[in-house]
């Protein structure tokens, strides 16, 4: 029975806990029983049980208390090592300047020989090479699926389905918020108007600057350079331009050329960069709404393009289950 800790247990922990009871019947068939959640932790209280929590009843007492469990803590690495454990999920909040406490977490595990699954960019979109280095030297298993473009299967697409591949390049959509902003705006709406109905549906944040900016588009082409390209890149060596200058006047414009303007992450083996560019009315990238989409180039299949909810609580949760079911097939001998 593999034994999981939870780290961060706001929208996407909540989610990751209801997927796998909703996924209870399923993971006994596979592997004869459901992984045991041994650990919880929010952002000051933290819930255990050697023997395996009551997911439904942590969701339900978080809910209503705001909180997992009695028990506060302030250091999350001491936590960590007072529950025995094989797999850390973690989904603390994203810090693409100091990669936060899931860059400790996920440190600290992998020196503690344990798994790791994470839909937490920061840690990647600054420290990729080290950590992979890390899960290599202490034979960990790494994946994290869930960084980019949320339940839209980019990473392990390339990586098993187009194995064979020589993947040319990688332009994409990887920002729900930006492109929400952006489709308003060819409807005629101004951005701060747009900008701010995004805020109030809950697709962008309060201070919506890692969207808008293009950040967080940009710590995703970071991931996707080196987990694909295998280049040795970090958040610095992106160049980017976000949307906030984009005017009313050059929709229109765009518009008269029959052209809408999104924001585009492009990745190869010598381009990195995140910036508004002119897209044909019609064509693929010039999707509306908040989905993301990519275009995979290879060179054998030609354009694949896949589209897919880049965030959500249980469409995230979805890509860290099919990470999770890929590192059990592998230690049950799975095919």
């Amino acid at each position: 029975m593999v034994s999981l800790v939870i780290s961060g247990f706001g929208t996407v922990g909540q989610g990751v806990a209801e997927v796998l009871l909703r996924r209870k019947e399923f993971l006994t068939g596979r592997y004869g029983a459901v992984p045991k959640v041994v650990c919880v932790m929010d952002s000051k209280t933290v819930a255990k049980d050697p023997e395996g929590l009551d997911l439904a009843q942590v969701v339900k007492r978080k809910q209503e208390t705001r909180s997992v469990g009695e028990e506060r803590y302030t250091d999350s690495l001491k936590v960590l090592d007072s529950v025995d454990y094989d797999l850390l999920i973690e989904v603390t909040p994203t810090d693409i300047k100091t990669g936060g406490v899931g860059l400790k977490n996920i440190t600290h595990a992998f020196e503690c020989g344990k798994d790791v699954i994470t839909v937490n960019k920061g840690p990647l979109a600054l420290e990729f090479s080290r950590l992979i280095g890390l899960a290599r030297e202490n034979g960990c298993k790494f994946r994290f699926e869930g960084t980019v473009g949320g339940a839209m299967p980019i990473i392990n697409l390339c990586h098993e389905n187009l194995v064979g591949e020589n993947i040319r390049s990688i332009r994409g959509i990887f920002n729900g918020t930006c492109n929400y902003i952006l489709s308003k705006m060819d409807k005629g709406q101004p951005y701060e108007q747009a900008l701010k109905e995004a805020q109030q549906l809950g697709y962008a944040e309060t201070d919506p600057t890692n969207d808008v900016e293009g950040y967080d588009t940009a710590a995703k082409c970071v991931i996707l350079a080196n987990s694909v390209f295998h280049r040795d890149v970090s958040f610095k060596d992106v160049k980017i331009t976000g949307i906030s200058q984009i005017t009313a006047d050059a929709v229109a414009q765009a518009a008269s050329h029959n052209m809408v303007i999104r924001l585009i992450g492009e990745v190869s083996d010598t381009k990195l960069e995140v910036s508004p560019r002119l897209i044909p009315a019609g064509h693929p990238l010039g999707i509306s709404g908040t989905l993301n989409i990519a275009q995979i180039d290879a060179d054998l299949a030609g354009p694949i393009t896949i589209n897919g909810r880049g965030a959500g609580k249980i469409e995230t949760a979805s890509a860290i289950l099919s990470d999770l079911i890929a590192i059990l097939d592998e230690r049950h001998g799975h095919a």
